[in-house]
């Protein structure tokens, strides 16, 4: 974004003295404020960003907002006052979205969301001038953020949209805009916030508000929830493992550098991906869907696709000192995904010795117990040992103890008995799925094998 801070003043409806200032970006943080940013301060309940505008204007800020009922604004420096800088924020992305030409992506999903946003982001980048959502920035603040951030010349923005609750995927698809939506699954996170997976699937339903008139949404086909949803949606194009999909995938291989596949109905042909795990193959299909709107050729894809880039800890093949293959797959964890990865590793020939280190699965409600001691019955017999890590793995170690024939081990919050437990026991010859929420950080077990 480059905007004169007068045409930003026009964007919110208020007036400002100042002219001629340019604006380069938009910034909510002094220690990564750039200069020509304009800051954004926010009141929450720990801290005021407020008291932090002189600090940006002396790292280079260009101007900033001011909440006009806060007192003590700073004298001589270019000020845009405003009733509420978050609506501001949203206002300026919206106003900034409406002048772009860019085609918007936009993906929501219970699990998947950012493996599909880079599959998506990696199949066009070759060809085209792509930016993407960074980080977790998928928000009501993050998504208008990332607007503001994109350049006038981008040809396609893939935006991921996050929620916890009914209305805000509605809010984040309306001021987004997008040309081509997707969903990648309903599974069980933020049970809690929406009651039932069927509040789940019309909660990622919503992200269809904003779909342009011409666009196109691009769903899971396996998934029953959302098929009361797409009946009356001409616009809808089925994605799965089921044949009646309109685009289907089968013959899925795990290989040592990936994962092979075929597609057949809209397109019918062979691709292969840098990443393991039949749930990321399926992810793969709505980046081939989007590339062939984007007038890709099926070897367009093929080349693009080889060499796609996903986030680390998504089924990321992380190899250890002592020869051992770890697969982290611990940026996040519900039901549906944690079977996923397990199906894997029951099906992989990858290597012989299988050990699986699983941490809690968090925001699942009232139902937790009952989901975490159900992940026993996807634990395959070929599985020589598990370690759990987290209060409410306990659940599933007092179902396992038992009965397991493996080697088990729990630590409700300590990291040092589980590398210890590995480290007694893995060989070059293993292969350890690591799988876990986010806020249990599993990425900690994996650090100790690993060559600095």
């Amino acid at each position: 974004m480059k905007k004169k801070i007068e045409e930003l003043a026009k964007w919110l409806d208020i007036k400002t003295n100042f002219k001629g200032i340019e604006i380069t970006g938009v910034s909510i943080n002094t220690r990564t404020l750039q200069p020509g940013d304009l800051f954004i301060p926010f009141r929450g309940e720990k801290t005021n960003g407020h008291k932090y505008v002189q600090q940006a204007f002396e790292a280079g800020a260009a101007a900033a907002l001011w909440q006009q009922d806060e007192p003590n604004p700073p004298k001589d420096v270019p000020l845009l006052i405003v009733e509420d800088p978050k609506t501001a924020l949203q206002e300026m992305a919206r106003a900034y979205r409406d002048e772009l030409s860019t085609v918007v992506i936009g993906i929501t999903g219970s699990n998947g969301k950012t493996s599909t946003k880079d599959l998506v982001a990696s199949v066009l980048k070759p060809y085209f001038k792509v930016q993407k959502t960074q980080g977790n920035y998928n928000n009501e603040i993050g998504l208008p953020l990332t607007i503001l951030s994109l350049d006038e010349d981008t040809k396609f923005a893939v935006l991921e949209m996050g929620m916890s609750g009914f209305g805000e995927i509605e809010f984040l698809s309306l001021l987004a805009r997008p040309d081509y939506a997707v969903i990648t699954n309903i599974g069980e996170a933020h049970m809690q916030d929406l009651g039932s997976r069927e509040g789940i699937a019309k909660a990622k339903f919503e992200i269809t508000a904003g779909l342009e008139s011409h666009g196109k949404l691009f769903y899971d086909g396996d998934e029953p929830l959302l098929q009361p949803f797409v009946e009356d949606f001409p616009q809808a194009v089925s994605f799965g493992f089921d044949n009646n999909n309109e685009l289907a995938v089968t013959d899925i291989k795990a290989t040592e550098n990936g994962s092979s596949f075929q597609v057949s109905g809209i397109i019918d042909a062979p691709f292969a991906i840098p990443v393991l795990g039949e749930h990321q193959v399926k992810n793969t299909l709505s980046a081939i869907l989007i590339a062939l709107e984007a007038g890709l050729s099926e070897e367009d894809i093929r080349k693009s696709l080889k060499n796609a880039a996903l986030t680390d800890m998504r089924m990321q093949i992380i190899p250890a000192k002592n020869g051992a293959t770890f697969i982290n797959d611990a940026y996040n964890a519900a039901p549906s995904s944690m079977k996923a990865a397990l199906n894997f590793m029951r099906e992989t020939t990858m290597k012989e010795d299988k050990w699986l280190v699983l941490g809690d699965m968090l925001e699942l409600g009232d139902n937790e117990q009952e989901y975490h001691e159900a992940i026993q019955t996807s634990i395959s017999e070929d599985i020589h040992g598990v370690c759990l890590y987290g209060p409410r793995m306990k659940w599933l170690y007092e179902k396992m103890k038992d009965t397991y024939q493996g080697q088990l081990v729990w630590s409700e919050s300590d990291y040092a008995p589980i590398v210890q437990f590995l480290e007694d026991r893995i060989t070059a010859d293993s292969l350890i799925l690591v799988k876990g929420s986010r806020g249990m950080a599993l990425e900690q077990v994996v650090e100790p094998f690993i060559e600095n």
